[in-house]
């Protein structure tokens, strides 16, 4: 698939700002471009066309974003980027402690836009060496104790419960994996995650590491394998 030959899909109930950014995206290449303008509206052709990307607004006449944000990453990993008026850290991490890809600031630079949009599709589609869906090549099974995590399911097993990782706390975890034993700075796991356009982001990588430390650890509280190295980065733990 092309870059530019991937679907999006804005929903946001101002028909002008969304007519403008329709237009930002076309002009620069983007043919498939859709919109709507509810939660409901969203979330139907969410799931009847399939989006490679969501641009999501906060506000919205029926619920808000956040809420729908949940119900669409319950059906898909689609990569969803919040697009709001709300420049509040607290809304920022929120949106990204849910499993956000990335959260732009209204108003935004046209050409902003674009680079951002762009930079969170290449991360999740057209990063070389990435091993897509269907591919004959199979990551293996990371253990951390009773845990199991797949890289290829993005799933945690532990005795009878399975947890989805997010694609963030899968690019986490990968980076750490790489690296295992060694201690990984914060800007190399921002890198990893984030791309070129990784600076700012470290308050909410610790939240990213929080929710996986939730789901990889017995005691999240008293971590064993995901460890910190107080002001360097984080380290996963080998075998004893």
């Amino acid at each position: 698939m092309n870059l530019y030959d991937s679907k999006i899909l804005l929903v946001d109930d101002n028909r002008e700002l969304a007519a403008m950014i329709q237009n930002i995206l076309r002009r620069s290449g983007y043919i498939h471009v859709d919109c709507a303008e509810s939660c409901a509206e969203g979330m139907r052709k969410f799931c009847l066309e399939e989006p490679q990307l969501v641009i999501l607004d906060i506000m919205l006449p029926d619920g808000d974003g956040f809420s729908l944000f949940r119900k669409m990453r319950e059906k898909a990993e689609t990569p969803i980027l919040f697009l709001s008026a709300k420049d509040e850290d607290n809304d920022r991490l929120f949106g990204f402690g849910l499993g956000a890809d990335d959260y732009i600031t209204k108003p935004f630079l046209s050409q902003e836009l674009i680079l951002r949009v762009g930079a969170v599709l290449k991360r999740a589609y057209f990063m070389p060496g990435k091993t897509g869906p269907g591919s004959a090549e199979e990551e293996p099974v990371l253990k951390l104790g009773g845990h199991e995590i797949s890289f290829s399911n993005a799933s945690v097993a532990y005795g009878k419960k399975t947890l989805s990782l997010t694609a963030k706390e899968l690019q986490i975890l990968k980076k750490l994996n790489e690296n295992r034993g060694k201690i990984v700075t914060f800007d190399a796991l921002c890198m990893a995650v984030w791309g070129d356009a990784y600076y700012g982001y470290e308050n909410t990588l610790m939240v990213h590491i929080r929710h996986l430390r939730e789901k990889i650890e017995d005691d999240p509280s008293s971590p064993k394998w995901l460890l910190t190295a107080r002001g360097l980065g984080y380290r996963l733990k080998k075998e004893d």
